[in-house]
């Protein structure tokens, strides 16, 4: 049985392992896909391909997501190709890591426009047709750290702490209209990224997690296929941690 099936769904992100991770599961699950990017590269070319193999139609989208305008314009012309968008993903994100008294203005702003400003934006031109359609579903991608911080990276916990607040506030105002909102907080998840960390990093977070093991960008994208079905259809303003009880 497929859960999510002829749904339309946009995911605002950059081609990374979760947010493939997730274009995949979905279009297995017989979803339609348009997805955004920055620009539509070798690696956004390939992932197109891929998801289009599934059977499903799919296309990629250039837009900076931290852009108001641009934001306004890709929804549109979304809207315009797929009739429809039923699931919204927020799953665009940078760091630029650094204690408080070294980090600049400059990497605070990058971190907050690209992470937070971002899900606005999308969340601003999805929510009226959303409401044209009495129902939605709002999945915004954060993080452990933006429910429990993290020295040295004060800018970016701070964008998923409010990626997390953004969902449940949308959740309260848009909820009557039929539309959903949670988020996402995933904890230590293996990737490209996390592979070159040294063995003994990777022990010392693997100890910490009472599951003893690091998650996979599946997990996530599991979780998020959840969300974006029925079966969460009494499910809103929620944060689901998915870090194998690294945070209790």
């Amino acid at each position: 049985m497929k859960y999510i099936e002829e749904k339309d769904i946009m995911l605002n992100h950059q081609i990374t392992a979760i947010g493939k991770a997730l274009a995949l599961k979905f279009a297995q699950e017989g979803a339609n896909i348009a997805f955004t990017d920055l620009a539509i590269n070798e690696d956004a070319q390939q992932t197109e391909k891929e998801i289009a193999a599934l059977g499903v139609k799919v296309k990629a989208y250039a837009s900076n997501a931290a852009d108001f305008a641009q934001t306004e314009q890709v929804v549109a012309a979304i809207k315009e190709e797929f009739g429809s968008i039923d699931v919204l993903v927020n799953n665009a994100g940078i760091t630029k890591d650094g204690l408080m008294l070294r980090m600049t203005e400059q990497q605070w702003d990058a971190v907050i426009n690209v992470n937070l400003k971002s899900a606005f934006n999308f969340i601003h031109a999805v929510v009226p047709i959303m409401m044209r359609q009495r129902k939605g579903s709002i999945i915004n991608m954060a993080s452990v750290v933006g429910v429990h911080g993290n020295a040295g990276q004060s800018n970016y916990a701070a964008s998923k702490a409010g990626m997390i607040a953004l969902a449940k506030s949308v959740a309260q105002e848009m909820g009557p209209k039929g539309i959903r909102a949670n988020a996402i907080a995933p904890g230590f998840i293996i990737t490209a990224m996390t592979d070159q960390l040294s063995d003994d990093v990777k022990k010392a977070w693997a100890e910490k997690i009472p599951l003893r093991r690091g998650g996979v960008p599946e997990d996530i994208a599991n979780v998020a296929t959840f969300l974006a079905s029925d079966m969460s259809s009494y499910v809103s303003g929620q944060v689901i941690q998915v870090d194998g009880g690294m945070n209790m």
